[in-house]
């Protein structure tokens, strides 16, 4: 847990305290009550599990199914309006801003075809994912990339990737021997050249 707090104090200058975080923050109690849910579903008690994904989503305005795998140290900032599908993938370190949506691209006929298939998208490790962005379909983000804010991304992303617009382009590259969070995938100095 102090693992975890560390993390978001790292990457979030309006946390003052690890106390705050825990009271303050939405995207840790649902991160917290994610745990439990996901507990329940492996457990094969799915209606509990559903519950409580849905008293997560009244109290966090944050909507995690418990069924999504969720690597350490997810950090959903300001989180109102996120949407992490059934069969999303999120690996370590990874930051997400409100109204994002990880979710699938199917029409919701013929659902008995479409379940225990991949229909949501997979987020390695130190990805970022701006306010806005919408990453649909069973796409995978590779490592250290970052999607902008209102990006609708449909495709895979390579590693170290700055993806933009609608559709989602490549403008760029993150480097992943740099250790600074970069929220948004630029800098002060960007702007410079």
């Amino acid at each position: 847990m102090n693992d975890y707090l560390e993390s978001i104090i790292k990457r979030d200058p309006a946390a003052k305290s690890k106390l705050s975080v825990i009271l303050t923050y939405p995207g840790v109690k649902a991160v917290f009550l994610h745990k439990i849910a996901n507990f329940f579903s492996l457990a094969k008690f799915d209606l509990v599990a559903r519950i409580i994904s849905q008293f997560s989503r009244f109290l966090t305005g944050i909507e995690i199914h418990p069924k999504a795998k969720i690597g350490k140290n997810l950090f959903i900032d300001h989180g109102m309006g996120v949407v992490i599908g059934e069969t999303s993938e999120i690996g370590d370190n990874v930051t997400i801003y409100h109204a994002v949506t990880l979710g699938g691209i199917s029409p919701s006929i013929n659902s008995d075809n479409q379940r225990n298939t991949k229909r949501h998208p997979t987020l390695m490790d130190n990805v970022v994912v701006g306010s806005g962005a919408q990453i649909l379909g069973p796409v995978v983000i590779g490592s250290n990339a970052k999607i902008g804010a209102n990006a609708v991304v449909t495709k895979d992303v390579q590693e170290n990737s700055v993806m933009v617009g609608i559709p989602a382009k490549n403008v760029g590259e993150s480097s992943s021997s740099d250790e600074t969070f970069k929220p948004y995938g630029i800098t002060k100095e960007s702007d410079n050249n």
